[in-house]
């Protein structure tokens, strides 16, 4: 049986493998946290949104009641590695409200439907983190 670990890891191989690009999937990134409670670097790959020169992420764990780990990781450590395509950048996560949250919620739906169903399945306020690049 696959679990959820496994498949991640070869998600996480084949983006890396590929610049960026994993068969069957959309717009990824991979997103390096730092767990909340181990203090452990934890990779995951994440659906993504392009908006200029930041990336949007949406913490909906399918519409499930709790939280995803690595949302919850980025509260306690928001300092993050991004890897988009073949270019990788340290940010520092930025948790989206009000006005801001719902134009970048309503964009992450355009790019995947989804998400809608996600937010009408749980009582919680599904996260909506913007990623920026690093000024050059």
């Amino acid at each position: 049986m696959t679990t959820w670990n496994d498949r991640n890891k070869a998600v996480i191989e084949e983006f890396r493998t590929h610049g960026g690009q994993v068969q069957g999937w959309g717009s990824l990134i991979l997103l390096t946290n730092i767990g909340a409670k181990t203090g452990e670097p934890r990779i995951i790959p994440l659906m993504r949104v392009d908006e200029g020169d930041r990336l949007i992420a949406v913490a909906s764990k399918g519409g499930y009641p709790k939280h995803p780990d690595w949302y919850l990781n980025i509260l306690a450590h928001p300092k993050v590695t991004v890897e988009v395509d073949s270019e990788k950048f340290e940010t520092t996560a930025r948790i989206l409200t009000g006005q801001e949250r719902e134009r970048a919620f309503a964009r992450a739906v355009e790019v995947f439907p989804p998400y809608a169903e996600y937010q009408k399945k749980t009582e919680r306020e599904i996260p909506v983190i913007a990623l920026e690049r690093p000024s050059k």
